[in-house]
This record gives structure tokens, C-alpha cells and sequence, in this order.
């Protein structure tokens, strides 16, 4: 029964990783293309200082290191269950 238990527990944490992979990536295309129709906005507005558009690159940037600084917290959350249920695994064999 325990077996089992854990079986569907590792399941489960396999479909919320692949779960939360998949929607991070579709978010990350998505800002992406934004930020590609951002800057050609900002190619053609004449009248965009560029004190104004180095602004809007670094608040891009910044935003760009939080989504990496985010998804590399995550990876690292679902990599130390993984690991619990991999020594829970062996400490059972």
C-alpha cells in the first residue's frame, strides 16, 4: 500500500513539473514576442527619448533575470522532492 502510495505521489510530482514546464515556457514565448514588439514600437516613436528607451531595456532585463532567478528556484524546489523520494526509495531497498 505504502509502495503504491509513493508511486502516485512521484506521479503526481512528475505531472505538476511537466505541468508547471510547459506553462512557464508558453508565458516565456509570449513575453518574448512582447518584448520583440516593444522594442520595433520603440525603433519607430521619434519622439521616445533615449534616456526613456534604456529605461524600458532595463526594466526588459530585469524583468528577464526574475523570470530566470524564478524558474531556476522552482527547478531546484521539484530537484530536492525528486531527491526525498529517491533516498526514501533506496533507505525501503
Amino acid at each position: 500500500m505504502i509502495e503504491q502510495q509513493k508511486k502516485i505521489a512521484k506521479q503526481m510530482l512528475d505531472f505538476y513539473k511537466s505541468a508547471f514546464d510547459n506553462t512557464f515556457n508558453a508565458l516565456s514565448v509570449a513575453q518574448e514576442q512582447t518584448e520583440k514588439m516593444v522594442n520595433m514600437f520603440l525603433e519607430q516613436v521619434p519622439v521616445m527619448s533615449e534616456e526613456g528607451k534604456k529605461a524600458i531595456n532595463e526594466w526588459v532585463m530585469a524583468h528577464k533575470k526574475g523570470r530566470r532567478d524564478f524558474k531556476a528556484t522552482v527547478d531546484e524546489s521539484f530537484k530536492k522532492v525528486q531527491s526525498f523520494f529517491e533516498m526514501a526509495e533506496k533507505e525501503e531497498k
